[in-house]
């Protein structure tokens, strides 16, 4: 049997605002019967229609075998029902926030927050994602919770964060959980200050071991494939430290992620979620980053430049599909421009 894979990173831009919207297949394309197709992420409604016809066109099926939602921001999360409603699907994988009330009640310190009300407010908070369950359940699609150990029935496709305990950890910081911030935080959460530049060189590197996200982001699943002897992984928004904790779940179960053929840089190539010593830990031959064609700050240059010193190849979508093959080229389509490294970064 012909072992092929194709990834591809479709477009999403709104504004300066990137997002995700990633299918792939994998298996022997010369039947359906033989290959499996995956979704992770959807971007936004116009991105998650062309996920469909993307899929379509190109998969030659309208049967989507996973779809996978990292995490209930809008830019990953909208766009999926799209595929949700004009595709039929196997399986949803999904965390469910207001699921998890019983289990973090006591962390919000409001004592007229009940496990019912609560729940309420994130299933609002989060419609997105309610409302691909909801979805999901009308179909009678299996919906399962993305935690670090889930696989697929053939073990190619593998959750390796967050930990259930890891992400109760972070939902009382989630940014729209019941929580009220002061007008001091709102102030600094909207602060845009000018970008300043700064030198590097391929021997001086600037990115830092201290950047901080969103603890949405944090929750990010990270998914990896395993296919034909090559690692893919997948990051979606996942920050530092959660990205730490999958290192820690891959050397407990002993998976070595140490180098990994394909690697989705996490956040659109943010510099607060990635750092030195997590690219030191995991290597890669090709790096891909969403990244909207009118953003100014994604992908971070002391980012890509990071991974250019690590011998990657980066590539981005600004605008256009990114397509990764092994085995199953595209008539028609040509080479991607790769990222060059840059002596002038973002400070």
């Amino acid at each position: 049997m012909s072992k092929q894979i194709q990834i591809d990173f479709l477009p999403v831009d709104s504004g300066e605002k990137s997002g995700d919207a990633i299918a792939l297949r994998y298996g022997d394309f010369s039947d359906r019967s033989l290959y499996q197709v995956v979704v992770i992420d959807g971007g936004t409604k116009d991105s998650g229609n062309r996920l469909v016809e993307h899929i379509q066109k190109f998969y030659d099926t309208n049967h989507v075998d996973i779809v996978i939602c990292t995490h209930p921001d809008s830019d990953h999360a909208s766009g999926l029902r799209q595929v949700m409603n004009q595709c039929s699907v196997g399986e949803l994988w999904i965390h469910k926030p207001w699921e998890h009330s019983e289990h973090i009640r006591d962390l919000f310190h409001d004592g007229r927050i009940t496990d019912s009300s609560l729940s309420e407010k994130l299933q609002n908070a989060y419609t997105y994602a309610y409302e691909l369950v909801q979805l999901a359940e009308d179909k009678n699609i299996d919906v399962r919770e993305p935690f670090a150990g889930r696989e697929s029935e053939d073990n190619v496709v593998m959750i390796l964060g967050p930990s259930t305990d890891y992400y109760r950890e972070l939902l009382p910081d989630f940014a729209r959980s019941p929580k009220a911030k002061t007008i001091l935080e709102k102030a600094f959460s909207s602060y845009d200050k000018a970008i300043n530049w700064i030198q590097e060189a391929f021997d001086i590197e600037t990115l830092s071991e201290d950047g901080e996200t969103s603890a949405e982001n944090r929750s990010s699943a990270v998914v990896m494939l395993r296919f034909a002897g090559k690692k893919y992984l997948f990051s979606g928004d996942a920050g530092i430290d959660s990205l730490q904790r999958v290192l820690d779940f891959a050397e407990e179960e002993f998976i070595d992620i140490s180098f990994v053929d394909f690697f989705q840089i996490p956040h659109h190539g943010s510099k607060r979620n990635i750092s030195p010593s997590i690219l030191d830990s995991i290597k890669c031959t090709t790096a891909f980053v969403s990244a909207s064609k009118d953003s100014p700050k994604h992908p971070a240059k002391k980012v890509t430049n990071a991974l250019l010193r690590r011998g990657a190849t980066v590539l981005k979508t600004g605008g256009k599909i990114l397509g990764h093959h092994q085995n199953a080229p595209r008539s028609g389509w040509v080479t991607a421009t790769t990222v060059p490294f840059y002596n002038q970064v973002e400070e």
